[in-house]
């Protein structure tokens, strides 16, 4: 059993196994203080960082701003000052100017599992964000996670589009939770300077290709120019009637997160 609070965006506490862990966390504006009034947070910020207490992990998939915000993660370490962090280099070089470098940090671990306490275990996963990079170590620039706990796995993609080596990476796997997100690109939100990941359509199949039991859409509600509305989603499901659950972890919801029936 894994217990879920929805921060928005791509964002989650998660605790299970006695370990508390944050993927992706973005709790400020500084998208908008950044680069423009037009990309104000759409939703509440549903903790501050400061209140999050108690946390072992935090984990990053990559070093945009909305997933690696020094706004989010400074006061984070601050009040939970044995946390480690797990991210790619780019990630882990702005934690460094951030005033972090003393903290634990660690590169993902691509290949092969690590434990993070007694029966809670994790792997990452490239991720393609437009496209699949490698750093001039040959490590991904770009990374999801496989978490896995009590019997329950879930796949938390990152940003990312569908890729021959995401496939290969999750082969085997059974995944109960496939996070997938769901602000596609186009010609609009490119000539914006948005870069986009899965249409609903790609997901849905990326699901499928993955043997997810269920689905839950990320990256869909927090910019005004990228947002993805949730009743497209659901009447899309309705229609398919694709192999999977579709469940939404809202911002500000707390879940628990079990094993899914085959």
């Amino acid at each position: 059993m894994i217990r879920a609070l929805g921060l928005g965006q791509s964002g989650f506490v998660l605790e299970t196994g006695g370990v508390r862990l944050v993927i992706d966390p973005y709790l400020s504006d500084s998208v908008a203080e950044e680069f423009g009034e037009h990309l104000r947070r759409q939703i509440p910020i549903v903790r501050a960082p400061g209140e999050l207490h108690g946390v072992d992990w935090i984990l990053l998939t990559h070093a945009h701003l909305d997933h690696t915000d020094p706004a989010t993660l400074v006061p984070l370490a601050s009040a939970s000052p044995g946390a480690k962090f797990i991210g790619p280099a780019e990630s882990r070089a702005i934690l460094a100017v951030c005033g972090l470098a003393d903290r634990e940090m660690l590169p993902p671990p691509e290949g092969a599992w690590i434990d993070l306490a007694p029966g809670v275990r994790l792997r990452a996963v490239p991720a393609a964000h437009v496209a699949l990079e490698r750093d001039a170590d040959g490590a991904p620039r770009y990374v999801g996670y496989l978490l896995e706990s009590g019997g329950v796995t879930i796949y938390h993609a990152g940003d990312t589009l569908p890729h021959a080596e995401i496939f290969a990476a999750l082969a085997g796997e059974r995944i109960d939770y496939a996070l997938l997100p769901v602000n596609e690109r186009n010609f609009y939100r490119d000539r914006e300077g948005i870069v986009g990941n899965l249409t609903v359509r790609e997901a849905f199949q990326m699901a499928i290709d993955v043997g997810a039991r269920t689905l839950v859409p990320i990256h869909w509600d927090l910019f005004a120019p990228n947002r993805t509305h949730p009743g497209e989603i659901r009447l899309l499901h309705e229609l398919e009637a694709p192999p999977f659950r579709l469940e939404f972890l809202a911002a500000g919801a707390e879940n628990v997160l079990s094993r899914q029936p085959d």
